[in-house]
């Protein structure tokens, strides 16, 4: 198994539960992190070593990438598994399935790459790369089968580790803060050139609600890694008496919350589960971001809203991501009370078209891939 990135390992440690309830007696070793090795998977490599966004940085860390990929082909290919299982990450992994594939090694790809919001032309890649996909979205199934894909909707594992219902004031009671007044949680992404593109105007736009209404509290969950750096931008803000920079926790952060300031990534999908407004908003390197506006196919980038098929949360992308605009949008939800009461049940209609016995689901699909 290869996982890339915190989602990809809370993602592959969902779906390792399946897998060793099924076969108890199973092996998964590969590339993952500390959710995936709770449940007994040997990590040859760190996820932190995938985890990069956007053309430009990958270029930079493109040799010790390729490196990674190509000794772990070889070792797989000298001691080859029962299946490959890629999940997410597929400039990493589609390369690396579709060699294992032409060595008779089995190749089950967990979560449809985005081909219905950008970058279609992969789609004869993921033909040639993968043998079963597991799709997390209803709509993936019927698509990858008009172009000859075999895959399964197992649902999305993360619609079973979010209730249905949370108690939002017994998680600020949770956090030391009071359960009376309203919660930002700041989610500027788990990457570091995510924290070096957004943080800084994430932190800057609560200076600015902070002066326009001095009751807010605000919390910001971070990647352990990333905490010192986040600490240190807060002080230099001069913030650090007003927000509390949590050590990971970002789901008590977003039960917690009424209102999030949050990356446009996995995490959106988890603040909609987690029933709550949200303002969604991306910065990257220029020239990365021209090269994925040239391919983007939906006028949406944030999940909530592609699920929805409208634009039920505000994106404030690149330039539009001022801390001004920001700090704006961020405060209009909590003026707006009706439109917080409509978005919630969207988003408790959505958590129900995404839950499926996932591990199960999964496990079927892949030993029929076993079978053949």
């Amino acid at each position: 198994m290869v996982a890339g990135e915190p989602s990809g390992d809370l993602l592959g440690g969902l779906l390792l539960q399946g897998l060793f309830t099924h076969w108890p007696q199973a092996q998964a070793f590969g590339i993952g992190g500390p959710k995936m090795a709770a449940h007994g998977f040997e990590a040859w490599w760190p996820y932190e070593k995938l985890a990069v966004r956007g053309y430009v940085e990958v270029l930079r860390h493109y040799r010790e990438i390729v490196r990674i990929r190509k000794q772990l082909r070889e070792r797989l290919l000298a001691d080859k598994p029962d299946v490959f299982i890629g999940v997410d990450a597929p400039d990493f992994n589609l390369d690396l399935e579709r060699a294992l594939k032409a060595q008779g090694v089995p190749t089950v790809h967990f979560v449809c790459p985005s081909i219905w919001a950008w970058r279609a032309d992969r789609i004869a890649k993921i033909r040639d790369s993968v043998d079963h996909v597991l799709c997390i979205f209803p709509f993936e199934v019927a698509l990858l089968a008009s172009h000859g894909i075999e895959a399964t909707y197992v649902g999305h594992p993360v619609a079973q580790a979010i209730p249905m219902h949370t108690d939002t004031a017994a998680a600020k009671i949770a956090l030391g803060l009071d359960p009376a007044r309203p919660v930002v949680a700041l989610l500027p992404g788990s990457r570091a050139s995510e924290i070096t593109y957004l943080a800084e105007r994430f932190i800057h736009a609560m200076k600015l609600m902070r002066a326009a209404k001095p009751h807010l509290q605000f919390v910001l969950p971070a990647m352990p890694a990333l905490k010192p750096r986040l600490d240190a931008m807060v002080a230099a803000q001069q913030m650090t008496e007003h927000i509390q920079v949590l050590s990971g926790q970002s789901h008590l952060a977003l039960a917690a919350c009424d209102v999030t300031l949050i990356a446009s990534g996995t995490a959106t999908l988890e603040a909609a589960l987690f029933k709550k407004p949200m303002v969604i908003a991306y910065n990257m390197n220029w020239l990365s971001w021209q090269a994925m506006r040239r391919q983007k196919l939906q006028p949406w980038v944030g999940l909530p809203n592609i699920l929805c098929e409208e634009f039920v949360v505000p994106e404030l992308l690149q330039d539009a991501a001022t801390p001004q605009h920001l700090a704006d949008a961020t405060l209009h939800w909590l003026a707006s009370p009706a439109k917080i009461d409509h978005l919630q049940q969207r988003f408790t209609q959505l958590h129900h078209s995404l839950l499926r016995d996932t591990p199960q689901l999964a496990v079927h699909a892949i030993q029929k891939v076993l079978s053949r």
